[in-house]
């Protein structure tokens, strides 16, 4: 059984995924959450450290849902474990709707809220930072500065696609699909530097 905090963050990654970060009510979080108001004080002090903490939840979700292996498996190429990172975040399940759509809320409110705009920004140089990562393992000859700036263009496309997605302007696949030519093209880019 989760935890009661884990449990809050859960109901809170689903209120903002539905309602957005200014429809985010505590009174609206406990009864989702299924517990009192100073149950949520408690665990989180005030309304930006529920933000903060639901912010890192859903990155740490994410994480789990785009790495995790089955153990049997032989271990995939570099290129197939960048291309399973990116694509794991178009999925059709509830956890991937939730935490696209939350990160998205997020990110919109975040251009009013200095505070979650700095916590969204370390969270979102991490995501870029990881993905180069996996890029400078695919291409191990291309450049700090080059393996960032094409974690970037990618990271940023797939938000773009995520929300198109999300909000009934593509289908699934297609992003899907999009997504894998732009690694394609991102790679071949990456050759010719």
């Amino acid at each position: 059984m989760a935890s009661r905090s884990t449990q809050i963050l859960e109901a809170a990654a689903r209120v903002i995924a539905r309602r957005g970060v200014r429809g985010l009510r505590v009174e609206e979080l406990a009864a989702e959450a299924g517990v009192s108001t100073a149950l949520i004080y408690y665990h989180f002090k005030d309304r930006t450290g529920i933000l903060r903490q639901t912010l890192e939840f859903i990155n740490n979700r994410a994480e789990r849902y785009t790495t995790s292996r089955d153990p049997d498996a032989p271990p995939p190429s570099p290129r197939e474990e960048l291309d399973e990172t990116l694509l794991l975040e178009l999925q059709d399940t509830v956890e991937v709707r939730e935490n696209s759509s939350a990160w998205g809320e997020l990110r919109a409110s975040a251009v009013f809220d200095e505070e979650l705009r700095e916590d969204l920004a370390r969270a979102t140089l991490t995501w870029v930072q990881d993905v180069a990562a996996l890029l400078g393992q695919v291409q191990p000859m291309a450049s700090a500065s080059s393996l960032a700036a094409t974690a970037e263009r990618l990271t940023a496309l797939l938000e773009g696609l995520s929300m198109r997605w999300l909000s009934g302007g593509i289908r699934i696949g297609h992003a899907r699909d999009l997504m894998r030519g732009a690694i394609d093209a991102e790679l071949a880019r990456l050759e010719q530097i």
